[in-house]
């Protein structure tokens, strides 16, 4: 089993408070190493409050942010206009308030006519990014930040879809038929070979499908999240009191 830990935090706002500490402090780091910090946006509601966290006078002056790279986990079959476009949502509360350079953002085209095209097309913007490969063919985000659904979905990665399948492609159009709709997203494999993987989960719609993905059977075509499973990295639960109320007893192993 993946070594995983679970921090429960009493409210959304605990969870962007230690969200945004881990961030910082991971980009101190990395960036002292590396030179550069790359990290892979989620949407959502939770999300969005700790990208205004990290925006606000509290952070924005402590963090290299000059140093970071930003992709997105998925994206919705819109422009980056439309008011259920995840980069808008990015662009609103973080980079427009730092004022970050165009160049800094890698922006998925939800809008594009083939979208199959555009997430091949996202893929090689990643190779060339990030300049090389590891020893498995795969890049690695220094931190993926993730939500999940009241289904157990994650990223685009809904239940029974055939993107959930992929062990090639770092970013596919996928199919959602019980939406009606088509989306982009990236795939477990690059998932995986993230270096921090932190899911946000806040909320009483999502602690069936939470109890599920930590402490159920394995059904991961029901409960896609449960096929997050850092190959070489760390995997992070930040949960809130509501979220955490189907969880066995003893399963949060840290909430300092």
């Amino acid at each position: 089993m993946v070594a995983r830990e679970i921090v429960v935090e009493a409210d959304a706002d605990g969870i962007c408070d230690r969200a945004a500490m881990i961030w910082q402090q991971m980009c101190d780091y990395v960036i002292s190493e590396q030179g550069v910090f790359r990290v892979a946006l989620s949407g959502g509601s939770t999300p969005r409050r700790l990208y205004e966290l990290l925006a606000s006078a509290e952070y924005r002056d402590h963090i290299q942010w000059d140093r970071i790279q930003f992709f997105f986990g998925d994206e919705r079959a819109v422009g980056p206009e439309d008011g259920d476009s995840n980069y808008r949502m990015a662009r609103e509360s973080l980079f427009g308030p730092l004022g970050l350079a165009d160049e800094q953002v890698f922006r998925m085209r939800g809008e594009a006519d083939d979208l199959d095209a555009a997430a091949r097309e996202y893929e090689e913007n990643m190779r060339t990014a990030f300049g090389e490969v590891n020893a498995s063919g795969l890049v690695s985000f220094d931190l993926m930040l993730l939500g999940m659904g009241p289904d157990g979905h994650t990223a685009s990665l809904f239940p029974h879809t055939g993107a959930l399948q992929e062990q090639t492609r770092w970013v596919v159009a996928n199919d959602v038929p019980q939406l009606e709709t088509r989306r982009m997203t990236m795939t477990f494999p690059i998932i995986n070979a993230s270096q921090q993987i932190m899911f946000l989960v806040g909320g009483a719609s999502k602690a069936e499908a939470l109890g599920e993905v930590l402490s159920g059977q394995p059904d991961p075509q029901t409960y896609p999240s449960q096929s997050v499973a850092p190959t070489r990295g760390k995997l992070m639960y930040l949960i809130d009191d509501a979220a955490a109320k189907k969880l066995q007893k003893g399963e949060a192993n840290s909430n300092e």
